[in-house]
């Protein structure tokens, strides 16, 4: 397409209305070309860690990809073009630890992890010794992050819902403000407040109900905070529409805003899971060290994964090296398929859209 302009002495000048445009293929062949430079600068260079030609070709790709929209397409289109290779690049420099932990961990997790690995307890093996599982630590850890779901999802729901829909005046700015403090409060700091007050001040033993509590301190905050914020984003509307139709209004959050906002609920739960699940201070304090299985969270010391994993990994032998990363693939296993049923519920659970 292109617009015909007469000159004053005569004729005619076509200026084309569509600007010059770059292939779809040319970040592609930006990518490859800096990758394959940045390789021959590590290796001319004697750079052995692959970490730096990473870091030079992304460097070298937002560079080319610039210069090259300016040249044809314009200053305004290479400074779109830069803020989406910056994003391009962010997004790599936050996978690639990821994938990188996750190989690693399914590597070196994969030579013992097997149906006896998880079938059997630390009871009769020393930590130098190969064999043994984790079947009591899988119990351990269920028991006690279920205990603790069981005590900070409902407070942490329920404070969610007093502080968007009922929260007003001075209250709920401190309300507010503990819940802050608490967001930042260290795990070791939760695992002492509930050492001092139930073990040595009421006298009870360490127990899986124990480190529950402390690693329910420490999930609380979060599932205020995520809940707080999927609660906002419900739209007024619809509980105004719920009101107007004459319907209470607890039964509209129960009815209408808790099913709206169900999925972001469930995501910021996981998360708070995610956070306790791999937590050792409280564990090592509150529920101390127990090779043997024990199916109950309330009489005497448990095992768990964490702390499994700490104590194979600081017996400095080969065996327990294995079977520490054996039981940082079955944590992190266990952290997605929580996240997996999550997800399947609250899709499930969502309020349906269609007609």
């Amino acid at each position: 397409m292109s617009t015909v302009t007469i000159k004053p002495g005569g004729g005619h000048d076509t200026t084309p209305l569509k600007a010059a445009r770059l292939p779809r293929w040319t970040p592609y062949a930006v990518a490859a070309g800096s990758l394959a430079v940045a390789a021959g600068i590590g290796l001319a260079a004697g750079l052995e860690s692959r970490m730096q030609w990473g870091l030079i070709a992304a460097v070298l790709f937002v560079a080319v990809s610039y210069v090259l929209a300016a040249r044809v397409e314009g200053t305004r289109q290479a400074k779109d073009r830069l803020a989406t290779s910056l994003v391009w690049v962010m997004f790599l420099l936050a996978v690639v630890p990821l994938a990188s932990l996750i190989y690693e961990t399914v590597e070196r997790g994969v030579k013992v992890f097997d149906g006896y690995f998880l079938s059997h307890s630390m009871g009769v093996v020393a930590d130098d010794e190969p064999g043994g599982g984790i079947y009591h630590a899988i119990i351990g850890t269920l028991e006690q992050v279920g205990l603790a779901c069981l005590i900070a999802v409902p407070i942490g729901l329920l404070t969610a819902i007093y502080l968007v829909e009922y929260g007003r005046g001075k209250l709920a700015k401190t309300v507010t403000f503990f819940v802050d403090v608490m967001t930042g409060i260290p795990s070791i700091v939760a695992g002492l407040f509930v050492l001092s007050f139930w073990i040595l001040i009421l006298g009870f033993d360490s127990s899986g109900w124990a480190g529950a509590m402390a690693l329910s301190i420490l999930m609380m905050p979060v599932v205020v905070r995520s809940t707080e914020e999927m609660l906002k984003l419900v739209p007024n509307e619809l509980r105004e529409a719920a009101l107007a139709l004459g319907v209470p209004k607890w039964r509209t959050i129960l009815k209408v805003v808790l099913p709206t906002a169900i999925g972001g609920i469930t995501t910021g739960v996981m998360l708070a899971v995610a956070r306790i699940a791999g937590e050792t201070a409280p564990v090592l304090l509150l529920v101390w060290v127990n090779p043997f299985i024990n199916t109950n969270p309330f009489d005497g010391p448990q095992g768990s994964l964490p702390l499994y994993i700490y104590q194979q990994y600081q017996s400095g032998t080969q065996a327990g090296y294995d079977r520490a990363w054996a039981a940082a693939l079955a944590l992190i296993s266990f952290i997605m398929i929580l996240n997996l049923v999550a997800r399947g519920i609250a899709r499930w659970k969502a309020p349906k859209t269609g007609r």
